[in-house]
């Protein structure tokens, strides 16, 4: 494989490499823009949140719409502290040598023009108690469960240092409940209650009072902390918010933790009233006649929360928050992992809002650069590409987007699916330090260039420990590089966008019209599949939406044909926001790559109130629908890749239209002499009658062996020498391959409706690149699918 140009490479040289004619780029001064799904900012505000703790990013970080469709203008969103320059490529024939690019368009050199972010969750109250009266008594109530940190938390405060401390309920820097009462102007330290240290992850019931003449603290319905203070006790003239601190006019201190039934009374609960409260572990709503506020969080989803007490104290979540998780009463971890459970029908689970301090699912940056793709531009996989010096070092920084065809053009014959949940999955680090060169991203990412800078995945929690249940599209994703590796450099292999390149060059070559789309494009609209004659599931494609799922289903019932080029197919279930500007995966059992810290009763997502985590555990097995199931996954150094071993060579499929030229027992899938590129290894796919058998008893409780359909045929085994690494049974526990078998390659037609040739690797389509065999097979499975090389329309005719 050619390596990528030196990062040296001059302007110059550069520039020699664009095409004739200008698109019309443009620096845009101050323009707000929406990405992909996002609401138009005059349904919010204008995008603008209140007042919020900046973080300043160095370096180069950028995002644009994910997907657009030729003839749509794409918009780039950048921050730089460095100057720029900027290019719009569409990814060439080469896949490592960036010289092969087509660049449409150079647009010049660009000042520096950075941009904060604004990460942190918390519920903010435009509404405030009255900043200058004095008030005569009060109690701020709420429950907390606390993630580990070492520093000051708002729970209730309408308190803005330093000149504007009135009102707090929070946790210390020791992690300390304590309980401010101030009069509306500076700190006072005297004024400053504190009791014990709050144990995480456990639901903690906290209650400061004031009777206008004592100050107490409760905690867990016991008096912790008590004293005699005088007033006069003022609000101030700070907002009042929920899980978040005021300094300097701007909202910190971010709760790391889950809130429930956070109540302003007007007079404090007696001492009776608040251990029955703990007792009962209630969060039931007071009479609105004798509080100020309070707020239920049983919305359960969206970014408002209302107030109870009719004095329209509601809330506005700012950077989401996470619902779904229960409150006081509720025990998520004994809720059975199988059979049945409606948390809508659960009377103990209560509500509670999870925060975060690095919760930003939406970067609100200003549009800077903004082009309009031609409309007779061909569909595929663009970049903006930024270049850059930083430290004395060249840079280069790109931006994938992927381009749909035109509403005016007519349909391929082919429609390839870019796996881009997976892209979004494994973006640990979305503002990471800036690099030179290809990129090996492993899970939790590269270095961040901000510490405090959001570096969370569903591979990687929150800065606290909180489980990742959401990520947000309108953020840069530099993990979707065209340079970014998931192995040793001597190696090559990748998973994600460059991984699925493979695929696409191959068609390329062998003149095979074909369309892309992004996971979120066809969620929204899987009856786009009636176009097509063929679907390709191709890469890493392990992200899935039910209408997604669903889609495909019917699409095959109805005599489609799918090739599925992907390992870990249709494993974890995601969904997504209506706008679509948020994906959301709840994933189970960290021993399978699910969150530590995330139980079972955590699992139903706030999107659709459905069981998340593995798809076949949610109702949607990845066989019912393609024929195979997840076996495991491997390392991905040198060695860990096997081969196809030819089962079934008399199949016509081995023949038709051209002979394959494998006998029985020969190998496929690999470079000349058997090296890497290597079709098996990382994760891969098997027939559910294989994983059955390799499938322990007893059976959990609650759970059920499924019988496989009718009708497979396996033309080929993936064999990995050893096979090490972590094998699955169909529960997810370790297991071991039968008889080596690491892969297997099907074909099958469907006793309901449609064809599917499944060849049950991530690396399938990397194995393409080298080994003519391979292609020979790939061409007859689109010949007996009804597409033939140059086809440039297909509208499909189906029985």
């Amino acid at each position: 494989m050619k390596k990528p140009p030196p990062s040296t490479e001059s302007r110059r040289e550069f520039i020699v490499q664009s095409a004739a004619g200008l698109l019309g780029a443009s620096a845009v001064g101050g323009t707000t823009g929406t990405a992909e799904g996002a609401i138009p900012r005059t349904a919010l505000d204008s995008g603008a949140i209140p007042p919020h703790r900046p973080l300043d990013l160095p370096g180069l970080h950028a995002y644009a719409e994910k997907s657009i469709a030729a003839g749509d203008p794409i918009r780039f969103r950048v921050s730089s502290t460095v100057p720029f320059e900027l290019s719009i490529c569409r990814l060439g024939p080469d896949i490592d040598d960036r010289s092969g690019d087509e660049v449409l368009e150079v647009a010049g050199d660009f000042p520096a023009s950075p941009q904060p972010i604004h990460p942190g969750s918390y519920v903010h109250i435009e509404r405030h108690l009255p900043p200058g009266e004095a008030i005569d008594s009060l109690a701020l109530e709420c429950w907390v469960r606390p993630w580990p940190t070492a520093r000051q938390q708002g729970l209730i405060t309408q308190h803005d240092a330093p000149g504007s401390c009135g009102l707090g309920l929070l946790i210390d820097e020791q992690g300390r409940a304590a309980f401010y009462l101030g009069d509306g102007d500076v700190w006072r330290a005297d004024r400053l209650l504190t009791g014990p240290a709050l144990e995480p992850k456990q639901w903690h019931h906290v209650v400061g009072t004031w009777d206008g003449r004592r100050q107490a603290l409760w905690v867990n319905g016991r008096q912790v902390a008590e004293r005699a203070i005088e007033g006069p006790v003022r609000p101030g003239g700070a907002p009042l918010r929920l899980g978040a601190i005021g300094s300097d006019g701007m909202a910190d201190a971010f709760l790391e933790g889950d809130l429930a039934g956070p109540t302003i009374h007007r007079a404090p609960p007696d001492a009776r009233s608040i251990r029955e409260r703990f007792d009962r572990r209630s969060t039931t709503a007071p009479d609105p006649a004798t509080v100020y506020a309070h707020w239920p969080l049983d919305e359960e989803n969206g970014d408002r929360v209302a107030d109870w007490s009719g004095q329209a104290r509601d809330g506005r979540i700012i950077n989401h928050g996470t619902w779904m998780v229960g409150g006081p009463r509720f025990d998520g971890s004994a809720i059975p992992r199988f059979g049945a459970y409606n948390p809508d029908r659960d009377p103990a689970r209560g509500h509670g809002l999870r925060l975060a301090s690095d919760d930003l699912y939406d970067c609100r940056w200003s549009v800077t650069h903004e082009a309009v793709i031609p409309e007779t531009a061909r569909p595929g996989l663009y970049v903006g590409r930024f270049r850059f010096e930083l430290d004395g070092e060249a840079h280069q920084y790109d931006v994938t987007f992927l381009v749909r065809r035109a509403a005016s053009s007519p349909p391929a014959p082919i429609l390839v699916l870019c796996s881009t949940s997976t892209w979004l999955a494994y973006g640990g680090t979305p503002f990471a330090k800036n690099v030179s060169g290809p990129q090996s991203w492993g899970t939790g990412g590269l270095a961040n260039s901000v510490e405090r800078a959001p570096a969370y995945c569903f591979y990687r929690d929150h800065h606290a420990g909180q489980p990742t249940y959401q990520l947000g599209m309108n953020m840069p994703w530099p993990v979707a590089g065209p340079d970014v590796l998931y192995s040793p450099p001597e190696v090559g292999y990748s998973h994600l966008m460059r991984g699925e390149r493979f695929t696409h060059v191959w068609l390329d070559e062998q003149g095979y019209s074909y369309d892309l789309v992004t996971d979120l494009d066809l969620h929204r609209n899987p009856e786009m599949l009636r176009d097509y004659r063929v679907v390709v599931l191709n890469g890493h494609s392990e992200y899935w939406s039910i209408p997604a799922f669903e889609g495909v289903d019917r699409f095959l019932t109805e005599g489609g044909g799918a090739i599925v080029l992907s390992g870990n197919t249709m494993f974890w279930r995601v969904s997504f926001s209506d706008d679509g500007s948020v994906v959301e995966c709840r994933k189970y059992d960290p021993s399978i790559g699910g969150r530590t810290d995330a139980p079972i009763g955590e699992l139903w997502h706030s999107h659709d109130r459905k069981r998340g985590s593995l798809m076949r555990e949610c109702g949607y097995p990845a066989w019912e629908v393609i024929g195979l199931e997840c076996l495991g996954w491997w390392g991905t150094g040198q060695g860990n890749f096997g081969v196809y071993r030819a089962d079934a060579t008399d199949h016509p499929l081995f023949h038709e239209p051209e002979p394959v030229g494998l006998e029985p027992g020969e190998t496929f899938g690999h470079a000349p002499g058997g090296g890497e590129p290597r079709a098996v290894g990382h994760e891969a796919d098997v027939r559910l009658a294989t994983l059955l058998e390799m499938t322990h008893r007893p059976i959990p409780e609650g759970a059920e062996i499924p019988e496989e359909p009718p009708g497979i045929t396996t033309l080929a085994k993936g064999i990995r020498e050893p096979a090490n690494g972590m094998s699955l049974d169909y529960f997810g526990r370790r297991s071991e391959p039968i008889d080596g078998t690491s892969a297997e390659v099907i074909y099958w037609e469907r006793p309901q409706g449609g064809k599917v040739f499944h060849a049950g690797a991530i690396a399938a389509g990397w194995a393409l690149s080298v080994d003519p065999r391979w292609g020979a097979l790939m061409r007859n499975v689109l010949a007996r699918l009804g597409v033939e090389p140059s086809q440039q329309q297909g509208g499909p005719s189906r029985t």
